[in-house]
């Protein structure tokens, strides 16, 4: 059990507008630090709200931006909850969804109504695979330290697979194998709309039927197990697969397992998860096409597959069909210690921020000018992480390394406005920030951000601060 001491209630939100439906929920978690190692975390999170998940609405095959903006509003009035009192709020916009064009604009009109948003990413599927493991088999994962999982996380538009162990991910891929790339009229097998790799699936499976006509039998069997094979690929490994022009066409994130771990044992999540889970306890399921795609015979197929469900009665993760919403809300922020360098809090929020490089605490003056030469390519701002092998930075290696920093900042000679976070693992934040901008003497705009943990990520977004603490999310996980 962990000990924690002090502690503040927040709230978190998170948002998932997927292919087939979308949900939020709320939850109410501690900012407070360990006893022991003094780090700061959000702990012991309480779900206060779940959003009834809802069909995601489209109007003329676009994300209808009006209607998103009312459910925000109706969820947030359920909830009792105004948008000033988030101290964080993911928005994720995945599968079929993330691939409109309006997407992007949908996450500037979810800033606008929340503001504070960490997340607002469409077509992220290595951070989708990930918060999905998070938030449907972590704590599986834990309970079982010694076995790999595998988590199919299968929605309309996706199939999101993340490896893990002992609660981490390590490894996660993304393809287009979901329920809803061909729809039909719910009740029937008669066509009402394809997408592209729905259009391109037929091709392949020489079907030579359009919208408005209806699949036979064994067309509709065709296409539900070429999905399956397609998943077996997954979980074994089988490269070979995704080498045709189909198969190139469906990954879009390829999963490169670890060395060694063929054969993990597989947790399903999502739609076609928990349609899945909900069979084999028995539960009865809906009728024909009910909600207008595959998901009922993807999920019954996969039931029938010895490899895919063997593990099944075994290990059942938690939180299936809402599996990314609860990773986004309850697993994707990080907060930074309260030793943090900021002179200048009204610079933040901070957000897309690239993560450019990746040094040793030892790094030389080499690489430091390497690093943020290519920083400052960035218009607006960049991020380095600087990592200490789990060994704290005692305080002359702290005292080299911030000197090293200023010269190289010197040398660089960056706008006064311009960003450069550095993320620090160790409690050393505000020491290191006073050593490289020689103590309040340098005009660089540097913000060091420290007790975050490494996260293998592209992108990084930072929060309004909260009593001298920052909200930390990562995104492009890879």
């Amino acid at each position: 059990m962990q000990a924690i001491t002090g502690g503040t209630s927040v709230l978190l939100l998170g948002l998932d507008f997927g292919s087939t439906t979308s949900s939020a929920l709320i939850a109410q978690a501690s900012l407070s630090s360990h006893c022991v190692t003094g780090r700061m975390a959000l702990n012991e999170p309480r779900v206060l709200f779940r959003g009834e998940p809802v069909f995601t609405p489209f109007k003329d095959r676009i994300i209808d931006e009006t209607a998103i903006q009312g459910l925000i509003q109706c969820w947030l009035e359920q909830a009792g909850v105004r948008p000033e009192q988030l101290f964080s709020a993911g928005v994720i916009i995945t599968g079929l969804a993330a691939r409109r064009h309006n997407a992007q604009a949908l996450t500037r009109r979810v800033e606008q109504l929340i503001g504070n948003v960490l997340i607002s990413r469409a077509d992220d599927g290595g951070l989708e695979s990930w918060l999905a493991f998070m938030g449907s088999c972590s704590t599986l994962s834990r309970f079982y330290p010694q076995q790999p999982l595998l988590n199919l996380d299968i929605g309309g538009g996706t199939t999101n697979a993340a490896w893990g162990l002992d609660g981490n991910v390590l490894a996660s891929g993304c393809h287009f194998i979901g329920a809803r790339h061909l729809q039909f009229e719910p009740g029937s097998y008669r066509l009402s709309a394809l997408s592209e790799f729905g259009r391109a699936l037929l091709d392949h499976l020489q079907i030579h039927k359009t919208v408005g006509q209806p699949l036979d039998n064994p067309e509709r069997d065709a296409v539900v197990n070429w999905y399956v094979d397609a998943l077996v690929a997954i979980a074994e490994g089988d490269r070979t697969f995704f080498t045709g022009t189909l198969g190139q066409l469906t990954e879009q994130l390829p999963l490169i397992l670890p060395e060694h771990a063929a054969n993990p044992a597989l947790t399903f999540s999502g739609g076609v998860g928990e349609l899945l889970y909900r069979h084999l306890q028995g539960e009865p399921m809906p009728g024909t096409t009910c909600y207008g795609d595959l998901g009922i015979d993807l999920a019954l197929a996969i039931a029938r597959h010895p490899r895919l469900i063997r593990d099944a009665s075994r290990l059942v993760p938690e939180n299936r069909g809402r599996a990314t919403v609860y990773g986004l809300t309850l697993h994707n922020t990080e907060i930074s210690g309260s030793t943090l360098f900021l002179p200048r809090p009204e610079v933040l929020p901070l957000k897309d921020l690239p993560i450019v490089a990746r040094l040793p605490m030892d790094a030389s003056r080499q690489q430091l000018d390497d690093a943020l030469a290519l920083a400052l390519s960035s218009r607006d701002g960049a991020c380095l992480q600087l990592l200490d092998g789990g060994q704290a930075p005692g305080l002359e290696q702290i005292r080299q390394l911030g000197a090293l920093l200023s010269r190289a900042l010197s040398a660089a000679r960056p706008a006064p406005q311009w960003p450069l976070v550095l993320l620090l693992e160790s409690n050393v934040g505000k020491v290191l920030g006073n050593y490289a901008t020689d103590w309040g003497r340098s005009s660089c705009n540097l913000i060091v951000i420290d007790e975050v943990r490494e996260r293998s990520a592209h992108f990084i977004n930072l929060g309004t601060p909260h009593q001298h603490i920052v909200p930390v999310a990562f995104y492009g996980v890879h």
